[in-house]
């Protein structure tokens, strides 16, 4: 049986007065899904004509109405602007909240200490006063607060959320994840933990896992846009494009000015018209170890191993740059030499001057001219995740089987433009990263 959708006209335009049980009804109707959202937005429209036709203390009660409709829509101005407009303990702990989502801390826990004041659940309130206490970084102060209200963890999801949110901060992910996954079996439809754990799988590469908790976000407004992005993220890889193209829409409906959200719509909406072949790229991936392969590793004659030594040739990709007559220019490289690597290439399906044929693909890998510092030889040894990629980027570097930023600065761009999913936005993120390292792409 299909329960009946809540209205939300009636809660909202019809009904006068506006508290903590009409939020709850609020999200429960906005969790039904559906038409829900449309419908907010359409009330939201309503309650804009009640206000303007008011005055006073009604003024303030669609103020109220109008604040919390904004913020369960992600319209975090609009509800900033309506709530300071209006009066009482619910209307300060929800533009706290709205406030605490824009990181305007300081402003954020004035509105929750006015909350308080005016009656708002106390316990509530200092929940919300540890989480700005961690973003701030003040994370003795934060677990001081948690620590006097550890009465809550047999009952409060907030509470080991915030926690959990602690140990992150920490490091503990273990930990964490327990606190998490404890919120969860308290209240299923807890939007922040229900993140955590989708970006935990996602960082270990569960993707399935990811996507369900990110799509369970989904159904418990608001949903933060970190969720609609990774999901996003997420749905391309699965080559859900349809549904990629609708997650960064819904982000620049909340958001017009995010670029990084209106880059990756046009990336998945080209991507709908793409191609993709599995085995062609399985393909150019073996077909590209081939061309790394030293020369050293086959049994040459010493007059062919020290010609190719002195001519810099390394592996057989660089053979492929390099001409029959370009080898036998070469002091004391004869036809017998030129025989010997024709059929040590032909043995590898390869053939000399390929590249030259082809074009730039199998352009030579970079190689450093005079030897490393030890300071510089460290640098390269990081591991890609010191840059702190965005999630598509991250996908792209594991992708790709590079592990180190030695690894990536052998990649040219448009090696990495050609990896699936990986457009501009995240070539220049990788650009920037690198930058801080006083490194650059191989051509750049």
């Amino acid at each position: 049986m299909v329960d009946t959708l809540i209205d939300l006209k009636a809660l909202l335009v019809e009904r006068e007065d506006c508290d903590a049980g009409t939020v709850q009804k609020l999200r429960e109707g906005l969790a039904q899904g559906g038409t829900q959202y449309r419908t907010l937005r359409e009330v939201t429209a309503q309650l804009k004509k009640k206000l303007e036709a008011s005055s006073g203390a009604a003024a303030k009660r669609w103020h109220l109405k109008l604040g919390i409709a904004s913020f369960f829509l992600g319209h975090l101005s609009d509800a900033v602007d309506n709530l300071r407009q209006s009066e009482g303990a619910l209307s300060c702990f929800y533009l706290g909240r709205a406030l605490a989502d824009r990181q305007d801390f300081d402003e954020a826990l004035k509105a929750f200490d006015k909350a308080e004041k005016s009656g708002y659940t106390a316990t509530q309130v200092q929940l919300m006063r540890a989480g700005i206490l961690r973003q701030k970084g003040e994370m003795k102060e934060a677990r001081q607060l948690l620590h006097k209200l550890e009465n809550l963890s047999s009952h409060s999801a907030e509470y080991h959320f915030q926690l959990a949110s602690c140990f992150l901060t920490d490091g503990d992910r273990f930990t964490a994840l327990k606190h998490l996954e404890r919120a969860i079996e308290l209240d299923p439809g807890h939007t922040g933990a229900l993140f955590q754990l989708g970006f935990a799988n996602d960082l270990a590469g569960n993707d399935d896992e990811a996507i369900g908790f990110y799509e369970r976000c989904l159904n418990y407004p608001p949903v933060h846009i970190g969720v609609l992005m990774n999901l996003g993220v997420l749905y391309e890889d699965s080559e859900k494009f349809d549904k990629a193209v609708d997650c960064y829409r819904k982000v620049l409906h909340a958001n017009p000015t995010d670029e990084q959200a209106r880059l990756f719509l046009k990336d998945a909406q080209a991507s709908t018209t793409m191609y993709y072949s599995p085995e062609e790229e399985s393909f150019t991936k073996q077909f590209s170890q081939v061309l790394e392969i030293p020369v050293t590793d086959f049994e040459l004659s010493v007059r062919s191993r020290n010609c190719l030594k002195k001519m810099n040739i390394r592996t057989l990709g660089d053979l492929t740059r390099v001409s029959e007559q370009s080898l036998l220019s070469s002091k004391n490289f004869g036809e017998t030499s030129l025989s010997e690597i024709k059929e040590m290439m032909a043995s590898k399906g390869l053939r000399l001057g390929q590249s030259l044929e082809e074009g730039s693909f199998h352009e030579m890998r970079y190689r450093p001219q005079q030897p490393l510092s030890a300071e510089e030889q460290a640098v390269l040894n990081k591991p890609v995740s010191d840059l702190n990629l965005s999630v598509r980027a991250r996908k792209c570097m594991n992708r790709l089987g590079l592990n180190s930023l030695g690894d990536l600065v052998q990649r040219t761009a448009d090696e990495l433009l050609e990896s699936k999913n990986f457009g501009m936005t995240s070539l220049n993120e990788v650009r920037e990263k690198l930058q801080q390292y006083g490194l650059t792409l191989r051509g750049d």
